[in-house]
């Protein structure tokens, strides 16, 4: 089967454009593929975190993960610390990266020029990435158009591990979501709707009271027309709720918007529809959430069932480019 791969930082609350975007896509994948899921707390530290924060948003984010779909007996669900083997191929993967490379990272142009602090980890942390990638003998990932430059890296960086030392790793490719694939902010959508806290009102989270879902939803920005149709670039707003109610549905944004002569009656479907997609979630979040011992249960069989198959790729690499083996 092909083997996909994907992660996620524990670095804030999910919303909805991560669960459109992205999470509802790696459930359907246990479907086709041979699915790894990883919780990258390693790449939450590139910027300073409270210990005590981090170590409770990264189980309930696994939590969260569970609750959305993500069965453990279908899919490899861990925590990417729990796994030593990612730190190691990292610095193979940092030695095998040029300077230049991690400079031309656009991530870390807008992020460190909004830093008072800037840590090489920041610098450095798409080698990780890749070892996180690479470790797993990927065929596909899926990854949202903010880290294509990242997957691209991780891809040149197989080919020319390949090249200087043998046959060592699969080339990934990139797997792209078409539907859903960019929710934008319910008061600003021709911006990307966002973990941020700088627009509340235009951010829906998926453990939100779903009363106060309701309420943004039927406030979102619209335009001052009256016709309803799919058009990104003259009615931004009105076409993001249709690709919301989209992806929700299953049904076409441009069919969908045959059906609704007025927004207030389009906000209403929206906002049906978001909350019955978020409801099952949060009860079921809820009940692992009381629970802690069986989500660890269930992390650590995943970081041994993770080391399987990383301990030997590790080891291969380690072998390739000439590391003396421990007797």
């Amino acid at each position: 089967m092909t083997r996909v791969f994907s992660g996620i930082k524990p670095t804030g609350p999910v919303q909805l454009g991560n669960l459109l975007g992205a999470l509802r896509h790696w459930v359907s994948d246990q479907d086709e593929a041979d699915t790894i899921f990883c919780v990258v707390d390693l790449h939450a530290l590139t910027v300073p975190q409270d210990p005590a924060e981090l170590r409770t948003r990264t189980l309930e984010l696994a939590q969260l993960l569970l609750a959305i779909g993500i069965d453990p007996a279908r899919s490899t669900l861990f925590i990417q610390s729990h796994v030593r083997e990612h730190a190691e191929l990292s610095w193979l993967m940092e030695c095998n990266a040029s300077f230049g490379e991690l400079r031309r990272m656009t991530q870390f142009k807008d992020k460190s020029d909004q830093a008072e602090f800037v840590s090489a980890g920041l610098f450095t942390y798409p080698a990780l990435m890749a070892a996180d990638i690479l470790l797993y003998d990927t065929d596909r990932v899926p990854v949202g158009d903010d880290q294509r430059q990242h997957l691209e890296l991780s891809r040149d960086l197989a080919i020319r591990f390949n090249s200087r030392y043998g046959d060592t790793f699969i080339v990934p490719e990139a797997a792209i979501a078409k539907v859903g694939a960019r929710v934008m902010d319910l008061q600003h959508p021709t911006k990307k709707m966002s973990k941020s806290e700088d627009s509340p009102q235009g951010t829906i989270l998926v453990l939100e009271d779903l009363d106060a879902v309701a309420k943004k939803i039927k406030r979102a920005v619209t335009d001052t027309e009256t016709d309803v149709r799919f058009d990104t670039a003259e009615k931004p707003g009105v076409s993001n709720l249709l690709a919301i109610l989209s992806a929700c549905t299953g049904t076409t944004p441009e069919t969908l918007a045959e059906s609704y002569t007025r927004y207030g009656d389009l906000k209403s479907a929206v906002a049906e529809a978001v909350v019955e997609t978020l409801r099952p979630i949060q009860e079921r979040f809820a009940e692992l959430a009381a629970d802690p011992s069986g989500t660890a249960a269930i992390l650590a069989s995943g970081a041994e069932k993770a080391q399987a198959i990383a301990g030997p790729v590790l080891e291969r690499a380690r072998t390739n480019i000439g590391l003396l083996p421990q007797s």
